[in-house]
């Protein structure tokens, strides 16, 4: 299983799970949200085996320590960004330090961490192994390069930031420092540029995508999805029977469709 359970300013939280470790990327939402939504796709929130946390933004913490000390789960996360959310509340027992690019390993769910470009103390994606598949998650990004894409590609299933239409956010209501935040090489992914992403993951073999963190303001599920399928099918590429493409919801669980030939991701 590999799904989204909410995407967005509001909250980021994704699940991860071979039916024997099941893992949370993220805890952005409050206790008693997480544990209706898990236990509506048939997760006991007693069953989680960890948190891991990509940085320390509120909208992907804001949960954690409540959630870590109910149920007395490890939080993985790197040096600097458990220092940047200690107001957390995670205890010193259940402090799991991790490094980008260090491999490790959660159960029977293998975890590569790599460093991503991002406003925050040392942010990360991550790359799942189960059995033999391989899944990633990058999002919180302010530009797409080669040791990204190299950490990613041959992910049968990746999230993936598409946060912002351009010309949205160019004529949105933002303040100009916003917008130059946003568009930054520390900001967030635009709609082209993750576009462009998946079309290389596809080329690569890549075959279930999710777009996630939709801004609110500068996007709409539509103008995303619309992005990548063009560039797709112009390259002959198609959605929906080449690949499933999907947008994750920002308040409730989207998996990946299962249209695409080769299977679901679940």
């Amino acid at each position: 299983m590999f799904l989204s359970l909410v995407s967005g300013s509001t909250g980021n939280c994704s699940i991860v799970s071979d039916g024997k470790t099941t893992l949370l990327a993220d805890c952005g939402l409050g206790i008693k949200r997480l544990e209706e939504l898990l236990l509506s796709i048939g997760i006991s929130p007693a069953s989680l085996t960890a948190i891991l946390i990509t940085h320390e933004h509120s909208d992907h913490i804001k949960g954690a320590g409540v959630v870590s000390k109910k149920y007395g789960l490890p939080v993985f996360a790197t040096e600097q960004t458990h220092i940047a959310m200690k107001n957390c509340g995670i205890s010193d027992e259940n402090t799991k330090y991790i490094s980008p690019d260090t491999d490790f390993e959660i159960g029977t769910i293998g975890i590569k961490p790599f460093s991503i470009p991002h406003d925050a103390a040392n942010p990360v994606g991550y790359s799942f192994f189960l059995k033999k598949s391989k899944l990633s998650l990058a999002t919180d990004m302010g530009h797409m390069n080669d040791y990204i894409f190299n950490n990613i590609k041959g992910s049968i299933a990746v999230i993936l930031e598409s946060n912002h239409d351009l010309t949205m956010l160019k004529n949105g209501r933002y303040p100009e420092f916003l917008k130059r935040r946003i568009s930054g090489k520390f900001g967030h992914l635009s709609n082209k540029t993750a576009s462009e992403t998946v079309l290389k993951l596809l080329e690569s073999g890549t075959r279930h995508i999710m777009l996630a963190h939709l801004s609110a303001d500068n996007n709409t599920p539509k103008a995303a999805l619309l992005e990548t399928a063009e560039l797709a099918t112009a390259n002959g590429i198609i959605p929906g029977k080449d690949f499933s493409l999907a947008v994750a919801n920002r308040y409730v669980p989207t998996s990946f469709l299962s249209s695409a030939k080769g299977g679901t991701s679940k």
